[in-house]
């Protein structure tokens, strides 16, 4: 999600963009590392830019274009922004002469619509073109609350009372972080969890004195893992979720099943993967944070139970939201109201919101648009029809494994968003269910988002973090667990998937 308040007790100050010495007890027994940290960008852990020199053709000025977009040195909010008003522009306006596609694609009409924010009792959004506000509105909303918990302490307090409770040892500590790293992604934002879950990983480890890699790369994989069993809890999600009028609910009874199955498996494989890698620690600097108190991480009690309160009420507001009517937008902006009203600084709170990814969102909804109103998804759609000849079970398989082998290499929220208008069209031409391919759909993405390094916004956070505290995390060394671990997973989904519908 981006920057977050500071970690006083971790002694990361993710804000401000610093590592420094935290005022709390575990940040305390470290020595401040100096100099500015960069943000958490896909790729800026594995790569260096290329300057261009004098005397470039035109195709290595291109090539370095393209270079510094995959490697995100322009940032991927401009690439989106910019792509979305080319498509607006150039597509709808100089080569279609179409207004009304304009504003379709812009889509504010959406929010004057009552259906918008309350849908009545089992009521459905429906499809949505152009524009998903829904998806921003809920986004920014979570962002902000989670801004609150932060600045109340909530996470570090935690991530310490769960290694306090596991007696500072690794290997419980492993399991410990991957199942909660997956709960919390249930709910919270994968990226989110993963900035607090790494920082916390790496300063215990040093503590510790144990590889934190192991630990932060069966953090993130858990993560995604998690957040596919909610709407709430990855983007791609999100995105389906909102376009197709699903709930929390629909998604918990359906991804939630195999999550839960395939979390069964990945804790004993990420367990024989990494337990010689992390038995190893000092039982002295151990005796030393036996001491730490987890509570000395809440600056103030008032504000840590009333924002865990009210991050309580959204939870039920989510879990409920089919029944009572209330759309995921509604329940964005009363996260975000209550957040506000609250917290004593209230423009301090905005101002740390990753109003990037934002428009980042913006920008790729309207790229997206001109695919769906120039025929180019609806031409994907025919293609995956005629290569199926119309058999479902082979439907299921090639979006489920090419989704996953797509979202490997790139970014997992673009493709699902891309991704949504091609399942519509092919339940709408071919009589397939579309809440299944919906189902199949976030499985792919979201567990095949965990098989490399630049695969989900949550893996780039993680290795950058992890790169940041001297712990580069390279390919290879990714890849080798997380790869196999998502061809099982995706294995896991296609077998439930096929048995169940």
């Amino acid at each position: 999600m981006g920057p977050l308040p500071g970690c006083s007790v971790l002694g990361h100050n993710l804000a401000g963009g610093r590592i420094g010495k935290g005022s709390g007890p575990l940040g305390a027994c470290y020595k401040a590392r100096e100099g500015p940290t960069p943000p958490p960008q896909k790729g800026a852990a594995y790569a260096q830019s290329n300057p261009g020199g004098d005397g470039m053709t035109t195709d290595q000025a291109d090539s370095q274009v393209c270079a510094e977009i995959v490697r995100e040195k322009i940032p991927r909010h401009v690439v989106t922004l910019v792509a979305g008003g080319l498509t607006l522009v150039v597509v709808f306006l100089l080569t279609m002469h179409s207004w009304p596609d304009v504003w379709q694609a812009l889509s504010f009409q959406s929010m004057a619509e009552t259906t918008f924010w309350y849908t009545g009792a089992h009521g459905s959004t429906g499809m949505n073109t152009g524009i998903n506000w829904s998806t921003i509105l809920f986004i920014t909303g979570m962002m902000i609350l989670v801004e609150g918990m932060s600045g109340a302490g909530f996470f570090d307090w935690l991530c310490l009372r769960l290694a306090k409770l596991v007696g500072y040892k690794p290997v419980p500590l492993l399991v410990c972080f991957m199942i909660l790293s997956a709960g919390l992604s249930m709910f919270i934002d994968s990226i989110t969890v993963i900035l607090f879950l790494a920082v916390a990983s790496v300063r215990l480890a040093h503590l510790l004195k144990f590889d934190p890699i192991p630990l932060i790369i069966a953090e993130i994989f858990t993560a995604n893992l998690g957040g596919a069993a909610t709407m709430s809890g990855d983007p791609p999600n999100i995105i389906i979720g909102t376009a197709l009028g699903l709930s929390f609910g629909d998604f918990l009874r359906n991804t939630g099943l195999i999550v839960l199955v395939s979390m069964v498996v990945m804790v004993p494989y990420f367990y024989f993967c990494f337990r010689k890698q992390v038995q190893s620690w000092d039982p002295q600097a151990r005796e030393k944070v036996r001491e730490l108190d987890p509570w000395a991480s809440i600056p103030s009690m008032k504000r840590f139970v009333v924002n865990v309160g009210i991050f309580g009420v959204v939870i039920v507001l989510l879990i409920t939201h089919a029944r009572t009517g209330l759309t995921v937008a509604t329940v964005g902006i009363i996260a975000a109201i209550l957040t506000l009203l609250v917290n004593r600084w209230p423009l301090h709170l905005l101002r740390r919101v990753d109003w990037k990814t934002v428009l980042f969102f913006i920008g790729l909804f309207l790229a997206v648009s001109g695919l769906e109103q120039t025929g180019v998804l609806e031409a994907m759609a025919d293609g995956i029809a005629h290569l199926t000849g119309g058999n479902h079970t082979l439907m299921i398989g090639i979006i489920l494994w090419l989704s996953g082998v797509a979202s490997a290499f790139v970014d997992n929220i673009p493709f699902a968003a891309t991704m949504v208008p091609v399942i519509t069209s092919l339940s709408a031409t071919m009589g397939a269910d579309l809440n299944t391919l919906a189902w199949t759909l976030s499985m792919g993405t979201d567990i095949g988002g965990s098989a490399t390094p630049i695969g989900a916004s949550a893996n780039v956070a993680g290795t950058s973090i992890a790169a940041r505290e001297g712990h580069p995390i390279s390919w290879g060394r990714y890849c080798k667990y997380s790869a196999p671990a998502s061809v099982l997973v995706l294995a896991i989904s296609m077998g439930m998937l096929l048995l169940r519908y």
